[in-house]
């Protein structure tokens, strides 16, 4: 018995010898090609080292890089958050109403100041409301303005550099030195005032250069120097944020101007044509144009007595000295007509060596009541 279990003890043994060596052989051949297939990173799938992601990486991911300030492309989680918003390059005829915003400033603001004046548009961005309003910064004064056919506002920021260099310029200081700022106090009268009649004359440029495309009337509403009061629409509401620069030689700022989408939400069809007098667009200067050649045109019109219905064969049996039967007298009404359309009813009569028709009524009304 003792040999039969030292006989059958030994390959007991030298199987499970046998084994392990075989499970270190299969051990050493995956881990040769988890590094062939992954390269540096097949550490990863052994789990015994774990790769964390740099503070980079992760503002990468969640969009909040910090070289970013809004104006570029926005990327990761935010990107996808935001991509509700509207993208202002869908309503082309939008840049065309800046661009002519832009002349038309340039040229107010000179005749304002009195002094040289360059405006240029810096960009045009689509923003949440709340988000901007956390982005101004400040010191700044915000004006609230309506646009009376639209029946809703928009908010203009002018900031502080533009504020102090504006009120220089009006109240005598000389070219060459720069506006002096003083931070942390509240604006005084005299700056508010002068502000406001710059903003007067911007919003007056801002009427005309819509004015091709929809008339309409931007209305001075309020003055703000705070963020929170100036809410014209909910935080998360998409608008159409325009920055432009003006530069006074060695001064100048920036004016911003918000149009929520609901404001521009009247005139959307006409903001997304190419160009003025597409498709669903309205050309001012070819319907002047048609107006005046149709007063100018000659109409044909027929005076009608009588009508009677006959047969062609009863026509083509006509001869000389026939005669047609009319059921109407001297004083039956007259159907003037132009083409197919009756124009009006009339009292035939006579005007000096004329055959003349008193016109009654306009049946064309009635027509189209019926």
């Amino acid at each position: 018995m003792a040999d039969l279990t030292e006989d059958g003890a030994a390959p007991a043994e030298g199987g499970q010898e046998d084994q392990a060596a075989l499970m270190a052989e299969w051990e050493a051949v995956a881990a040769e090609d988890g590094e062939g297939e992954d390269g540096q990173d097949g550490g990863l799938m052994s789990g015994s080292s774990t790769r964390v992601l740099d503070q980079s990486e992760i503002d990468s991911l969640m969009g909040v890089d910090g070289e970013n300030d809004g104006d570029g492309d926005q990327s990761g989680i935010k990107a996808i958050v935001n991509s509700a918003l509207v993208s202002y390059e869908r309503l082309p005829m939008l840049e065309v109403v800046f661009d002519r915003l832009v002349r038309m400033m340039s040229t107010s603001l000179r005749n304002f100041t009195s002094d040289n004046v360059e405006v240029s548009l810096e960009s045009i961005t689509s923003w949440r409301f709340g988000d901007y309003l956390n982005s101004i910064p400040l010191p700044a004064m915000l004006t609230v303005f309506k646009a009376e056919e639209w029946d809703n506002f928009g908010l203009m920021t002018v900031d502080s550099s533009l504020i102090y260099s504006i009120v220089d310029v009006l109240l005598g200081g000389r070219r060459g030195t720069a506006a002096m700022r003083i931070e942390g106090r509240p604006y005084t009268t005299i700056e508010r005032n002068l502000v406001e009649r710059m903003v007067h004359v911007v919003l007056g440029d801002l009427s005309a250069a819509f004015d091709p495309l929809s008339p309409v009337s931007f209305r001075f509403e309020r003055l703000e120097s705070n963020p929170r009061f100036a809410t014209i629409a909910r935080p998360a509401n998409a608008t159409i944020v325009a920055k432009l620069r003006v530069d006074m030689e060695d001064r100048g700022g920036r004016i911003e101007l918000t149009l929520p989408y609901a404001t521009l939400e009247p005139v959307r069809e006409l903001l997304l044509q190419m160009f003025i007098g597409e498709k669903f667009g309205r050309d001012s200067i070819w319907e002047g144009h048609l107006t005046a050649e149709l007063w100018q045109t000659d109409v044909a019109i027929q005076a009608v007595l009588e009508e009677v219905e006959l047969r062609l064969s009863d026509v083509l049996s006509w001869t000389e000295g026939t005669r047609l039967e009319l059921n109407c007298d001297p004083s039956s009404k007259i159907q003037l007509r132009c083409g197919e359309v009756s124009m009006f009813d009339g009292q035939m009569g006579r005007s000096g060596s004329n055959i003349a028709v008193r016109i009654a009524n306009k049946l064309v009304i009635s027509e189209e009541m019926n």
